[in-house]
């Protein structure tokens, strides 16, 4: 699985990329007012961070409209993934884009049908909300495993990109459902790292160590 920061925030980018965990970087409208920073020279500074998938997000909802920011948008660098609303315009804005030469995120999935749309028009990556549908008691895993078969039966490109995620079991679970993808804030991404067993095994180790008095370097 790979994994995408889900920030507009270049201090968390940057600190997560000595890990090697950092496979390309989303944002959205949200985060971009979250950063306090102009959408092209955020987007510019990500890119040249990383040379994974940068997702931005147009914020037309016609068709036309939708086309034109995404192509502007494409290129501020070669990296740039446009990222699109899962609507019928979106769906026209997807496939001229991909059509174009350009990548694509259809976003704000929530069922099946809107997955197998976004396939068909050519996205390069779906994302649906898992956190989303689970506020609204939907499991959004099921979503994902839905996604799956289907993309699997005809053989679609289209990596599904889990996104909303919330906690580590949303990533663990998308993991097991098939999601090639999982965007996740940084905090959640650190968080995987975390266990107790872990923390009271280092301390043994090195209580045990002190008491030898020696010293690697």
């Amino acid at each position: 699985m790979k994994f995408f920061v889900d920030t507009a925030e270049i201090s968390e980018i940057k600190a997560l990329l000595p890990t090697g965990l950092v496979d390309g970087v989303t944002t959205n409208p949200s985060l971009i007012m979250k950063s306090g920073r102009d959408i092209r020279e955020v987007t510019a500074e990500i890119c040249a961070l990383t040379q994974g998938p940068v997702s931005a997000e147009v914020t037309a909802i016609e068709a036309d409209k939708m086309i034109s920011e995404g192509k502007s948008l494409a290129k501020i660098a070669d990296n740039v993934v446009v990222k699109l609303p899962l609507t019928f315009d979106g769906l026209i804005a997807c496939k001229a884009l991909t059509s174009d030469g350009i990548n694509t995120n259809v976003t704000l999935c929530f069922s099946a049908n809107q997955a197998l749309l976004a396939a068909k028009a050519g996205a390069s990556f779906i994302s649906p909300f898992i956190g989303r549908l689970d506020d609204i008691n939907v499991d959004g895993m099921e979503l994902i495993r839905d996604i799956r078969v289907i993309y699997d039966n005809y053989d679609f490109r289209t990596e599904i990109l889990a996104a909303s995620i919330r906690s580590p079991n949303h990533v663990k679970d998308s993991a097991l459902a098939g999601a090639d993808v999982a965007t996740v804030p940084p905090g959640v991404l650190k968080s995987l790292v975390n266990h107790p067993l872990t923390d009271k095994g280092l301390k043994a180790f090195l209580d045990d160590w002190a008491k030898t008095g020696q010293k690697i370097l």
